[in-house]
């Protein structure tokens, strides 16, 4: 799922049920999906992989996905490229704790850099970042704001 295409630079934006994502490709993978605030100049192509991940986010939010499989080619450290791709098997509709998900890549005692390189997962919802709670249940952290990872979680589980 994580690719190295190079093609070119796209930007589009979605419309979600709880905020705008601007999604960025290289034409072959996402290389970004981040909430922000206003919709700026989008891309006059738009590349298969950007409707395709339009169509993926759709069909989430209608409760008929529940994984995506758009190629996805996140820009960072190892260690965060191991982090995010552990967060994808996080099953939709659970949830796992900062130690949880430091265990799971063989770095017990990594917790805090593990909570780091969640928080600069660059590809929100797809990369579930959203799903990884504090050791004491509470959401903690989430770059789209605390009140769309309840919402997502929420979502998720009903």
């Amino acid at each position: 799922m994580f690719t190295d295409g190079k093609m070119g630079i796209y930007q589009a934006f979605y419309k979600s049920p709880i905020g705008l994502l601007k999604i960025i490709s290289d034409g072959t993978s996402i290389l970004s999906c981040n909430f922000v605030e206003e919709e700026r100049r989008i891309s006059k192509e738009m590349p298969k992989i950007i409707v395709r991940t339009f169509t993926q986010f759709e069909e989430f939010f209608r409760k008929e996905r529940k994984n995506f499989d758009v190629p996805i080619a996140p820009a960072g450290t190892d260690f965060q490229q191991k982090v995010w791709r552990e967060l994808l098997h996080v099953p939709y509709g659970k949830t796992i704790t900062y130690k949880e998900l430091a265990s799971r890549i063989g770095q017990e005692k990594a917790v805090r850099a593990v909570g780091n390189a969640n928080g600069k997962n660059p590809i929100s919802i797809i990369i579930p970042c959203h799903r990884v709670i504090g050791s004491d249940g509470n959401l903690v952290g989430y770059g789209g704001g605390l009140d769309r990872k309840k919402w997502l979680l929420e979502f998720e589980r009903n």
